[in-house]
């Protein structure tokens, strides 16, 4: 990070890709970034220059394009430069980017910096096809090859010898690999090992490998901690001019394996052309079409065996030659987004840089059929915004774009993102379209290093307004409306049939995965386009789901995440997830469980019938809590709540550790010998409290007030005041017990007696104070929020996490590192949002044009570290049948419920109507979790059930009302066919308005 903010970066070229690459590194934080163009704005530039106006046509780029740069980050000056690039004025910067430059000039300054160890990037785009080259000079040192977190295990045992092999605990593959190298920590006996320098090593299994030469080594007894060790990794670039010749090139399709040696040749063609023609080849004019194919044909003949190709793909040279003007907002942020990171690598040394050449293109986005129809006169230039889209598309689609219905989920990082695509490639921004954003956050400081709409001065807004009024800006065309509605059942009132059904597509832009699915299964039921992304620090993906044609995002589920067992968390902790985890579980279950359980006993006639019925001890956990909360810890005053707090500071950082340690003292040793106290389980010691201990008083301070928050009595900050009255409070003596049951592993807790003492039960129930007493009595429960910081929910969790790792003897962890583990936050970052956003928007382009071909459309995933990219079609949408009918889950039932007679159908007419249109004799019959008719039901409620209409008992087993709003119900069905066999077979809809 020192390096990155120690460089001074030069973007030269401020047309669309240059300005992405602009906005991206000055987002991540560098010295200085300095722009420069000597050109000035044409209309061509505004179809993806998103910081140009239209009042901006005829002046300078730059000199525009700066004080909009500027307001990105007020860390990061930014300035314009408009005179040439002299080599006294090159040599002020670590890192220069080149784009939109003539290849001659390309090569004057790619001598220039390789000479004297500047780091070069070179990115260009022509239509929908993409460019990039780095140059990071002889001795690039590169200190961490993927950014992921360095592996680590546990020790079983070390032999002596040359070489010595290691032995891991056998709960998990240790994950390494041959040649990395490790270090060693906690390791009792063979202490040589503690702290030596890195080792290489030689994996032997999955939970052994060999190191050095141990033999002469003390001899190993217990324990140890084996991590990873990122080694620098020295990396040589050719030059520019070399590297033209000997090219090596990343693959970003593996489809596409040829492509970017055609590529290769193709781009220096265009060059050439430019430098003979003073301009690039008209789109769609086959005369110019032709030069650039004989030129490459030429370049061809002449290059080195290893880059000549034995065919060329005449087809792909021209389409590159027609593309030339083209200047497409989404590639440019694909493009703008790798190019970015490439700079960040050269500064910070952190990730892999591209070696050296990359190559993209995005041809799936023309038409699938008739591409006659994209003549010289329909995508000549018109002098309007859009330019250079209709340079590649003609004029058709832009109309179509213009016309567009569009929903978008967020606009938090990825949704200002699509936000800005969606403007520059002009979506809903003509007659009858519109584009529709929602987002019920509002605008945090954290949030302005990654979505970039936001400004210091919008903290405290709405992010939907806010995003809207910057792309306005951006295009005074765009219609868009924007809401503060989260999705979901509660708002299918604002987000009804009639808004659904006025939809051409819909972009997610959220950030989990409950939402996700909803909005999935919304598409499928509205039969809608969705266009679904994420990313998660360098790693991106997308997906795109075609009605008909594709499968749902919802059809296929990432593996669940490995779980901390329970044993590890409440006794035997051993890493500081497993206190944040453990401090996570105590938030929820001092400030906010028992206040929703108190406050249901108060309000639910049925909670006490409800929690008899939990399994196992739940009953009595759930009851003893709720006495708890309303007899023995319930607070008068804010006194007793730091009573409260000082108390329960005692019990769970001294008591619970001694009685923990009663039961299994320091030396114990179990059945087969060895210490109880070793491998992966860390001897704890209790704490003494000290109320000059700051993290001691961190704890109470945070506790106290959170507690009162619970009860609605005001707290404080002041810590004089508290240590006051912390001086008044007795704590009880503690003397540990004999006969407590503690659990070592989750089979044991599973397989314990878990009995319910009915005797106990009783008695809480007959304590507790009824529910009339407390007509007035409410509770407050507390909804964990990491982010902000005045409301001492990570004061808490911090505090709680870093004495329990004092307890274990676990290195603590800052808010920093604890906000991000707690939160399981991998931060999003500019340069994979913006690519991914890229990739998003050329799917758009097939959805708008309604591809059908499944290899048309492309699923995608990329991780800028590595670099890697990964490009596959969709999976379709799997066939069922019943029959000889095939069906998918985009097919559905359609029954007209109000009959031509104006009488709803009875449940009789309904199960009728089955057996005659489709041979199908229904045996249970639901709308969602509420049964409606089984052919087990009982006489007496079938026989009253068969003549009601189906609203009647949809809403009679419910308890709901219909709302006016909905159109239509959906039923669930399970059918025998006529040989009396299961069928499977798809949903009904239902149609009632």
């Amino acid at each position: 990070m020192k390096r990155m903010q120690n460089a001074n970066i030069l973007v030269s070229g401020v047309r669309g890709l240059g300005v992405e690459i602009a906005k991206n590194i000055i987002l991540g934080g560098v010295k200085s970034v300095t722009i420069h163009d000597q050109g000035v704005a044409e209309w061509s530039d505004l179809s993806s220059q998103f910081y140009l106006r239209e009042e901006d046509l005829g002046k300078n780029r730059a000199e525009v394009s700066q004080p909009r740069l500027a307001e990105l980050n007020s860390y990061v000056p930014v300035t314009s430069y408009t005179g040439p690039l002299s080599e006294d004025f090159l040599s002020n910067f670590q890192v220069i980017v080149l784009t939109n430059c003539p290849l001659e000039e390309q090569l004057r300054i790619g001598d220039f910096c390789h000479g004297k160890d500047i780091k070069l990037v070179v990115a260009d785009t022509k239509g929908l096809f993409g460019q990039l080259f780095c140059d990071f000079g002889d001795d690039m040192v590169v200190t961490d090859t993927n950014g992921e977190q360095p592996l680590s295990a546990m020790v079983s045992m070390i032999t002596k010898g040359c070489p010595g092999e290691v032995t891991c605990l056998d709960e998990a593959r240790h994950g390494f690999e041959t040649g990395d190298f490790v270090s060693f920590t906690e390791v009792e006996g063979m202490k040589e090992l503690n702290n030596c320098e890195p080792m290489e090593i030689k994996v032997l299994g999955p939970y052994t490998f060999s190191i050095g030469d141990t033999s002469n080594f003390s001899d190993y007894i217990r324990g140890g901690i084996v991590t990873q060790v990122k080694m620098p990794n020295k990396i040589s670039f050719k030059s520019l001019r070399t590297s033209l010749l000997e090219p090596e090139f990343i693959i970003t399709d593996f489809g596409k394996f040829d492509r970017p040696g055609q590529l290769h040749l193709g781009f220096q063609a265009l060059h050439e052309f430019r430098k003979k023609h003073d301009r690039f080849p008209k789109p769609r004019n086959q005369a110019d079409a032709s030069e650039v194919l004989a030129l490459v044909k030429d370049l061809n003949e002449q290059a080195a065996p290893s880059l000549r190709q034995e065919q060329l793909n005449e087809d792909v040279i021209k389409e590159l030659a027609f593309q030339a003007t083209g200047n497409l907002a989404p590639v440019n942020a694909f493009v703008g987004g790798l190019a970015a990171q490439e700079v960040m690598k050269a500064c910070s040394g952190k990730f892999m840089p591209v070696t050296q050449w990359l190559y993209f293109d995005a041809l799936e986005c023309l038409p699938e059929e008739n591409k006659d129809a994209l003549t010289e006169e329909n995508c000549t230039p018109k002098h309007c915004r859009y330019d250079g889209q209709i340079a590649v598309f003609g004029s058709d689609l832009q109309d179509k774009l213009s016309q567009q219905k569009y929903f978008l989920v967020g606009a938090g990082a990825i949704g200002c993102e699509l936000l800005k695509n969606f403007a520059m490639i002009g979506l809903g921004c003509g007659p009858g379209g519109e584009v529709a954003v929602t987002d019920m956050d509002t605008i945090e400081k954290s949030n302005l290093n990654r979505q970039f709409l936001f400004r210091p001065w919008d903290v405290t807004k709405m992010k939907s307004d806010t995003a809207a009024a910057a792309v306005k800006e951006m295009n005074p065309n765009i219609h868009i409306t924007s809401h503060q509605d989260r999705v979901g059942p509660d708002t299918e009132r604002v987000y009804d049939d009639d808004f659904f059904e006025s939809l051409d597509g819909v972009a997610n832009a959220l950030d989990n995965v409950d939402a996700r699915m909803y909005m999935d299964r919304r598409c499928v039921y509205y039969r809608k386009p969705l266009l679904e992304s994420g990313t998660l620090g360098t790693k991106g993906n997308i997906q795109v789901v075609i009605p008909f044609l594709t499968e749902s995002y919802s059809s296929s589920q990432d593996p669940p995440e490995k779980s901390i067992p329970i044993c590890t968390l409440k006794n035997f902790p051993n890493a500081i997830e497993h206190t944040l985890q453990w401090a996570r579980d105590e938030f929820e279950g001092l400030f906010k469980q028992p206040a929703e359980n108190v406050n249901q006993y108060i309000t639910d006639s049925k909670f006490m019938e409800r929690t008899q019925k939990l399994p196992g001890t739940q009953p009595l956990e759930v009851l003893e809590a709720v006495y708890k909360s309303l007899v023995t810890d319930r607070p008068k005053s804010w006194s007793d709540c730091v009573t409260w707090a000082c108390n329960h500071w005692h019990t769970q950082y001294s008591n619970n550790i001694r009685q923990l340690l009663h039961n299994f003292p320091p030396n114990q040793k179990t059945n087969s010998g060895t210490l109880f106290w070793s491998g992966p389980k860390r001897c704890p010691h209790p704490l003494t409290f000290d109320v000059n201990n700051p993290l001691h008083m961190d704890y109470v301070v945070a506790a106290a007030n959170l507690f009162a928050q619970t009860y609605g009595i005001t707290g404080t900050r002041d810590r004089a005041a508290i240590v006051e009255l912390l001086r008044q409070v007795q704590v009880p003596e503690f003397t540990p017990k004999s006969g407590v049951r503690i659990h070592i592993s989750d089979q044991e807790l599973q397989n314990a007696n878990a009995s319910v003492d009915d005797r106990r039960l009783e008695e809480l129930k007959s304590s507790l104070p009824s529910s009339q007493q407390l007509q007035e009595f409410k509770m407050f429960p507390v909804d964990f929020e990491k982010d902000d910081d005045t409301n001492f929910h990570m004061d808490f969790i911090v505090a709680a996490s870093n004495l329990r790792a004092e307890n274990y003897d676990i290195p603590p962890a800052d808010r920093h590192k604890s906000k991000l583990i707690a939160g399981k936050i991998i931060p999003a970052i500019a340069t994979t949002t913006a690519a991914v956003v890229g990739l998003v928007c050329l799917e758009l382009f097939k959805v708008v044009q309604g591809h059908k071909q499944l290899e048309s459309y492309k699923n995608g995933f990329l991780n800028l570290a590595l670099p890697f990219f990964g490009f596959s079609e969709p999976i379709a949408c799997p066939k069922n049948k019943y029959y000889n009918t095939e069906w998918t889950l985009w097919d559905r039932f359609e029954v007209q419920g109000i009959q031509a007679d104006g009488q709803e159908m009875t449940l009789r007419e309904f199960l009728a109507y089955f057996q005659k249109e489709h041979k199908l004799e229904i045996t249970m019959l639901s709308q969602g979790v509420s049964m409606l008719y089984s052919f087990f039901m009982q006489p007496a409620k079938l026989k009253e059930r068969h003549d009601q209409a189906m609203t009647e008992i949809v809403t009679r087993v419910s308890k709901k009302k219909i709302g006016r709003h909905v159109k239509a119900l959906v039923f669930e069905l399970c059918c025998n066919d006529d040989n009396g066999d299961d069928t499977e077979v798809p949903y009904v809809r239902y149609t009632i308005r």
